[in-house]
């Protein structure tokens, strides 16, 4: 099955704007967007709760967009820098427009009053420099203090 939304013509920062219109609506009270080589890597916004204002950084790894559509529609003429070029930017498009219907999806689910926005968004959730998941990845998904730590031979 192809990858969702491999075909979008929709630039990345219309998905963006419809992403932070998404967010808007439902608590957030700023949104940044951050930029490496002058395109968008993540969307990071703050959100007041019942336990005061938490951060949360949506990222778009874009590179692994990429590689997934290389191996899905494979080019003969992929060392043609303008084709990597239009190849990165169908990425770009079609990256942010997956992470707008997952956002669009996890706002229906609040909507319905089921969960938080805080519990859907838990994941990446920032913790100092990392989300949330980074940070209990590094531990080996153990949640307990001292446990998980990576062992040197690895």
């Amino acid at each position: 099955m192809p990858i969702a939304n491999y075909t979008t013509m929709i630039s990345a920062m219309k998905s963006i704007g419809e992403i932070e219109g998404m967010l808007v609506a439902h608590g957030a009270k700023s949104i940044m967007i951050n930029y490496k080589d002058g395109q968008p890597q993540s969307l990071a916004f703050l959100v007041n709760t019942a336990h005061g204002e938490v951060s949360f950084l949506l990222p778009a790894n874009i590179d692994r967009v990429q590689a997934v559509l290389a191996k899905e529609r494979p080019r003969r003429r992929s060392w043609d820098t303008e084709v990597k070029q239009r190849n990165q930017e169908q990425a770009m498009r079609v990256g942010w427009r997956i992470i707008k219907d997952w956002v669009r999806a996890q706002c229906a689910i609040i909507e319905t009053d089921m969960v938080h926005i805080e519990q859907v968004f838990l994941p990446y959730m920032k913790m100092g420099d990392k989300t949330l998941y980074e940070a209990i990845e590094e531990k080996n998904f153990y949640l307990t203090e001292g446990k998980g730590e990576k062992d040197e031979r690895d």
